[in-house]
Order: C-alpha cells, then sequence, then structure tokens
C-alpha cells in the first residue's frame, strides 16, 4: 500500500506539529493512538494528519485543522487532556509542540 499525504489543502489553514522520543515499550500507547485518530477524524475543523517515525526514534506527527478554534477543540478535548497527561508520565521521554498557520500550500503527485 502507497502511504497518502494530506494535500490540496485551501490556505489558510493550521497544523500542530507533534515531535516526540518515546519511552521503551509505552504499554497501552498503540490503543491510545488508535483511539485519539478516531477522535480527532470526528471534529469539525480536521482536514488530517501524517506520521513518521525515525530509526533512531523521533517521532512527527502534523495535523492539520481549518482553524484555530478547531485546533483548540481538539487541545481541549477531555480524553486527548487525560491521554496527554498519561503521555507526559509514561509514553514520551520528550516532545515538543509547534503550531503554525498554513499561508502557501502546494503538492505534487506522480501519474
Amino acid at each position: 500500500m502507497t502511504p497518502k499525504l494530506v494535500a490540496g489543502l485551501e490556505p489558510p489553514y493550521y497544523t500542530a506539529v507533534f515531535t516526540s522520543v518515546r519511552a521503551d515499550a509505552p504499554e497501552g500507547y498503540a490503543e491510545t493512538a488508535t483511539r485519539m485518530q478516531e477522535l480527532v477524524q470526528d471534529l469539525p475543523g480536521f482536514l488530517g494528519h501524517e506520521s513518521a517515525r525515525t530509526p533512531g526514534g523521533i517521532g512527527i506527527t502534523i495535523a492539520y485543522f481549518r482553524d484555530l478554534e478547531s485546533l483548540d477543540a481538539w487541545r481541549l478535548h477531555s480524553e486527548h487532556q487525560a491521554a496527554k497527561a498519561h503521555g507526559r508520565k509514561h509514553w514520551y521521554d520528550s516532545y515538543s509542540v509547534h503550531i503554525g498557520k498554513v499561508e502557501r500550500s502546494y503538492a505534487h503527485e506522480r501519474e
């Protein structure tokens, strides 16, 4: 299966870039990640996400939102807040979050 990128979004829109280094053997992580994907996809204004992890262990997830209100709805979602608190305590050695406004966007896909 060929991975699909989030493309074709009309600016302006917002990104939440989450970079992380996970702890060893993060019990329950996969199940919670699946649940978070299910939740965020149902939020109005969520446009999609992309994730990657390097062999060295750095993870990057970029989530796309139509506006800041949509992004804040996700940030403040009760289950998401609980997952973040658990992650800080158990799953991540370190992480950072960067919020940005996209004013220009373009893509290419080989035919």
